[in-house]
């Protein structure tokens, strides 16, 4: 029996992506103050930047813990996420995070993962 395979979250990914979000609700907030007629338009600025760096500061402790172990029949994941390699029906890629799609239609997010087509590609041979 071949040792598990284990997924971690990368920790610059996580930053890395909490990087782009933060870009992102910026924008958002710029625009939305905008539209409203707002006077004070960059505050939107700070305001979307202190609120992800905020929900990113608040979320690293579980989502950098959330390790995904992969045996010869299984993939476990944090919780009660448990799932049966013949049951996947699909292995997409969602920007750092590698969905896994089963054929009951549930679906499960390895997330902030540094090379996610090298963990797609693990999955996928493991099924094969």
């Amino acid at each position: 029996m071949a040792d598990p395979v284990i997924f971690t979250p990368d920790r610059g990914t996580y930053i890395r992506t909490n990087a782009w979000l933060a870009a992102g609700a910026m924008a958002v907030a710029m625009i939305v103050l905008w539209l409203i007629g707002n006077p004070y338009v960059w505050t939107g600025a700070p305001a979307g930047l202190a609120a992800v760096v905020v929900r990113a500061w608040y979320l690293a402790s579980e989502e950098l813990v959330a390790n995904w172990e992969m045996t010869e029949t299984t993939l476990t994941g944090p919780g009660p996420r448990k799932v049966a390699l013949n049951q996947i029906a699909a292995v997409n890629i969602l920007g750092s995070f590698v969905q896994i799609v089963t054929k009951g239609g549930d679906k499960h997010l390895i997330k902030y993962q540094a090379n996610p087509a090298a963990t797609k590609a693990a999955i996928e041979r493991a099924m094969a």
